[in-house]
């Protein structure tokens, strides 16, 4: 059986195409609530699917926001995609999701992806990296404001796009002076390569909060910016601890710069029976869901990550003249990790 047209739904409800398509499209343009009731009904009687191209040029909009994320599977990501998930349906949109691996040449494609599907909006959530590598996102971002659309960004600022920025500096800055009242003194920063800018950021301000107590950073370890990279450090993180131990020394306390650094960290002592906290302290930074279940509990920086998703899809269907990005708050949670 061949699947209802418009035409079909009009001669149905007794109406001309251009009605039923009114009706049906969503134009501003409605005829009276009788003439409504009566397309509507024929379109369920026929089971007439709506033409979501044929409504985005009714409504000059597709409803559709474009979310750009480097990792889904990093609970970062995912809780940041929760709370833009759950504003957009708020708002009436819908969130379409691309996932590019930390790849930015991935990240290009899929805001050119969107753009070319009309999408509404477009956020683009995680880390910008280098000047070189970022160039060519924020030339399809400047292509996409300029035919209408909304950029906004969760991160550093790219581009023409509103930014919803998280506190790295200040978090990171704030870690290390509590961390100075535990009474450490002695630290180890496990980062992530140069061009990795929230990496930078939250491990610039911790060294320098380091310097200004008095403390020291023993030695900076730079691995992925993932849970493997953490995993991947902990060979060197276990021998700076056993020539510790072996010195009479306080055992160090490492900063990994993200969260899934400091789990996968954690992962590789405890199978080399480097015990945490009482060989080796760790805190990371973020606050993921996944530290609720983690044995030790981590000591990290919590921001709330569903807000920043939904504070990006605010920035993205904001009318003109609004607010154009914003900074997010931040809480040091010491927990058990770094314990002494």
């Amino acid at each position: 059986m061949a699947r209802p047209r418009l035409q079909d739904v009009a001669n149905h409800a007794g109406v001309s195409l251009a009605t039923a398509s009114r009706v049906l499209n969503g134009s501003s343009r409605q005829p009276g609530p009788e003439l409504v009731e009566r397309v509507r009904a024929a379109a369920a009687d026929l089971g007439y699917v709506v033409n979501a191209q044929a409504q985005a040029l009714a409504r000059s909009r597709t409803g559709l926001l474009g979310l750009v994320v480097q990792d889904i599977s990093d609970p970062y990501f995912s809780s940041i995609a929760a709370g833009a998930q759950a504003a957009a349906r708020e708002h009436g949109r819908m969130v379409l999701l691309a996932s590019t691996e930390r790849d930015p040449d991935a990240e290009r494609d899929a805001v050119a992806a969107f753009a070319a599907h009309r999408v509404d909006a477009i956020v683009v959530a995680g880390t910008r990296w280098s000047p070189e590598e970022d160039a060519p996102v924020a030339t399809e971002l400047e292509a996409f404001e300029a035919g209408g659309g909304r950029a906004v960004v969760v991160g550093q600022p790219l581009g023409p796009a509103r930014v919803v920025r998280p506190p790295n500096a200040a978090g990171a800055a704030d870690l290390a002076a509590a961390l100075h009242e535990q009474g450490h003194r002695r630290f180890v920063l496990l980062s992530a390569p140069e061009r990795v800018v929230t990496a930078q950021e939250r491990a610039g301000a911790f060294t320098d909060a380091v310097a200004a107590g008095g403390g020291e950073v023993l030695e900076v370890i730079e691995q992925q910016f993932s849970r493997d990279g953490g995993y991947a450090a902990g060979d060197r993180v276990a021998e700076i601890a056993r020539e510790a131990a072996a010195a009479g020394l306080d055992a160090p306390c490492v900063f990994a710069v993200t969260d899934v650094m400091a789990i996968g960290l954690i992962a590789r002592l405890r199978d080399l029976d480097v015990a945490v906290p009482d060989d080796v302290r760790v805190a990371g930074f973020d606050d993921i869901p996944t530290l609720r279940d983690h044995v030790p509990s981590v000591t990290t920086v919590s921001i709330p990550l569903e807000e920043m998703g939904r504070l990006a899809v605010a920035a993205a269907v904001a009318e003109e003249g609004a607010e154009a990005g914003a900074v997010v708050g931040h809480e040091v949670v010491l927990r058990e990790s770094t314990a002494r």
